[in-house]
């Protein structure tokens, strides 16, 4: 996909509007420098009627290239705004498992850098398409000037466009190298954000990482980035060259050729003149095009695996009398391929049973995979084999979606959000008050319609906080994963007898992954990996 064709989605009424405005603006500025050559042979003596025109061609020339620049940069925005949506659907439509694959610096890069490239990208358009339809109009008045002079120009100009659009090549080569880099880079800022403090308390491990990977990462990026600028100037101090060149034909070959009158003479001179003006700042404008042609390239590649991984987004309900649950797991196997390994790691099969009103305490050694099954038991990963049984109704494609709904999960890695998002409930603010203080929160947080005045807190104070979110949310099935690893002594009490106890007596299934065994007692079922 290129810009046109990427704008062409958005609005073929207001894009063909835009190059209707951009030919009219285009070929005013030819009739001005007819008019403007025809005042210098007449010496400054000028009918009313040639001034009034003159003004005329100058109102036309601003009103069609402010309409031309202010339609663009709506349909430009507009699109980007589309976008940036539609990639944001299609991640989120995507299995969890294939997201953690491709990395979230890729899918950063795309959201930032990529959109970022085509905007500007698009921001130039409405100047390259002034110029073409002022190339255009100019090739036209210098036949009616010159046949010859034409002929030498397009000559001049052929050559010179085989010259540009070969180097064209290769700016796009080291551009396409340049975007793979930045996934890299992405990668590594990453890194530095996630993995400060381990990076400040060993000198050794800081040198080696920013010496060994975001030094090379960010040199390669520069130097593709430096490559691409040299076939660029290459590209533009030939356009500035052909200039002077072709001017030079008209000022001293020309006259030896064919006897040629002032008149005509300033008419060459100021027609070229206003050309390879034209044809220089379409050349500028090659280096951002590139840019954001590779950007619409690894967006249409990312859209592309992104839309063949996703999932159906068919919400079907499942039977909303029900008040209790069964799940049962199957002879639920799942496994991490390891490129290049033969050796592959995989939990199960697991055979379980779950009712509503049952507290499951999921158990083992780090790295046995607890946090792989729960993953598996909310339908965030598919399984390999086995399957799903809610009810005795076997969890698909189509219903996942609607099997997903039914959970409320604190993961380890949670991500916490600064407001009650997906609620509306009568009250919200009371009773999240009311959860605030039960866990002794209300002297560092308040609600204002559902927004919390603020997150910036210890971990344990933010999972507190997202458990008060879990409570608001209500739901038949809660999953909370090492949650109690972060409180004190205080509150990880509380959470083992008084919360899990209480969400076990409102009928919920309750799933807690923990090292604390000293509680393990409280649980009717435990399930052992490792």
């Amino acid at each position: 996909m290129n810009l046109i064709s990427f704008l062409l989605q958005t609005s073929r009424a207001a894009i063909i509007i835009v190059f209707f405005t951009a030919v009219i603006s285009g070929f005013s500025s030819i009739f001005l420098i007819a008019l403007i050559n025809e005042a210098v042979n007449k010496k400054g003596t000028v009918s009313s009627f040639q001034i009034w025109t003159f003004i005329g061609l100058l109102a036309v020339s601003f009103i069609t290239n402010f309409i031309t620049q202010v339609l663009l940069a709506e349909i430009a925005e507009t699109s980007i705004y589309k976008l940036r949506l539609r990639l944001s659907t299609k991640i989120l439509s995507c299995p969890l498992q294939h997201l953690e694959e491709l990395g979230s610096n890729r899918l950063l890069a795309t959201l930032t850098h990529d959109t970022g490239s085509i905007a500007m990208g698009v921001s130039s358009l409405p100047f390259f398409l002034i110029n073409i339809t002022v190339i255009i109009g100019c090739l036209v008045y210098l036949i009616w000037l010159s046949q010859l002079v034409f002929l030498v120009t397009v000559i001049t100009f052929a050559l010179g466009t085989i010259l540009v659009q070969f180097l064209f090549w290769i700016i796009v080569k080291f551009d396409k190298l340049a975007r793979e880099e930045q996934d890299s880079l992405f990668k590594d800022f990453r890194s530095i954000i996630d993995g400060v403090k381990e990076l400040k308390l060993h000198r050794y491990r800081q040198n080696t990482f920013l010496s060994e990977y975001l030094q090379k990462t960010a040199a390669s990026l520069l130097n593709y980035r430096v490559a691409a600028s040299k076939f660029f100037a290459i590209a533009t101090s030939y356009g500035e060259l052909q200039q002077l060149i072709l001017l030079a034909l008209v000022v001293f070959a020309l006259p030896q050729v064919l006897p040629v009158n002032n008149q005509l003479f300033s008419g060459y001179v100021l027609t070229l003149t206003y050309l390879t003006r034209a044809v220089q700042t379409i050349v500028q404008n090659l280096s951002i095009f590139s840019q954001a042609n590779v950007a619409l390239q690894k967006i249409d590649k990312l859209g592309f695996v992104l839309s063949e991984q996703a999932e159906d987004s068919l919400l079907l309900q499942f039977p909303s009398g029900s008040s209790s649950y069964q799940i049962d797991f199957i002879q639920l196997t799942h496994s991490y391929h390891n490129k290049g390994k033969q050796n592959n790691f995989e939990i199960g099969p697991i055979d379980l049973t779950i009712n509503s009103g049952e507290l499951v305490f999921i158990v083992g050694k780090n790295g046995s995979g607890k946090s792989t099954l729960a993953k598996l038991i909310t339908g965030l990963y598919i399984p390999e084999k086995g399957k799903i049984l809610l009810n005795g109704q076997p969890i698909t494609d189509q219903n996942r979606e609607a099997y997903r709904q039914l959970f409320t999960a604190i993961f380890s890695d949670f991500y916490l959000f600064n407001r009650i998002l997906g609620l509306n409930l009568k009250n919200l603010d009371d009773k999240a008050y009311s959860y605030l203080k039960k866990f002794g929160l209300n002297h560092k947080v308040e609600v204002h319609d559902g927004i919390f005045s603020t997150i910036d807190l210890s971990q344990g104070q933010r999972k507190r906080l997202a458990l008060l979110i879990a409570f608001l949310e209500n739901r038949p099935i809660y999953l909370f994963d090492e949650w109690a690893s972060d409180q004190d002594p205080y509150f990880r009490e509380i959470f083992y007898k008084e919360i899990l106890m209480e969400l076990k007596a409102m009928g919920k299934i309750v799933l807690v992954i923990s090292h604390d065994d000293r509680y393990f007692y409280l649980a009717d079922k435990i399930v052992k990996l490792g």
